[in-house]
């Protein structure tokens, strides 16, 4: 098992993006819970929004480690983006990562429609037990 030092320098090394938005999300869900401890965090990322579900977990628990909400859980809903013709109306389906440029029907360029997202969707949390006075 790696230490916290080393699990730190592991993802700095390899996600420093995902680093930055666990701690912005860490830092406004502790500004929500005035005090409280986080149990679940539940965020929306989108298929274009160049983060990635694994690291971010992984760097969630990071920026945890050693804090009150060391045992709080990160869950990441992947929205992925969707591509729609304009002119017929309709969502072309296509696989994760594969995109078409225009529409099998009309041959109208395709739309994009979502996938950018990075939404904090869902907290809970419990009130911190008062701490007692000698």
């Amino acid at each position: 098992m790696l230490s916290v030092q080393h699990r730190f320098a592991r993802i700095l090394t390899t996600a420093v993006h995902e680093v930055s938005l666990a701690t912005s999300v860490l830092d406004t869900v502790e500004r929500l819970v005035a005090g409280g401890v986080i149990e679940t965090v539940r965020v929306a990322v989108g298929e274009l929004s160049a983060v990635e579900p694994e690291l971010l977990a992984f760097a969630w628990e990071a920026v945890v480690s050693g804090t009150r909400h060391q045992h709080s859980r990160l869950e990441v809903d992947w929205i992925p983006a969707r591509q729609t013709c304009p002119r017929c109306r309709v969502e072309v389906q296509r696989s994760p990562g594969q995109w078409h440029f225009s529409c099998e029907r009309c041959g109208s360029p395709l739309a994009i429609e979502g996938g950018y997202e990075m939404d904090i969707m869902e907290v809970t949390f419990r009130q911190a037990a008062p701490e007692a006075e000698d």
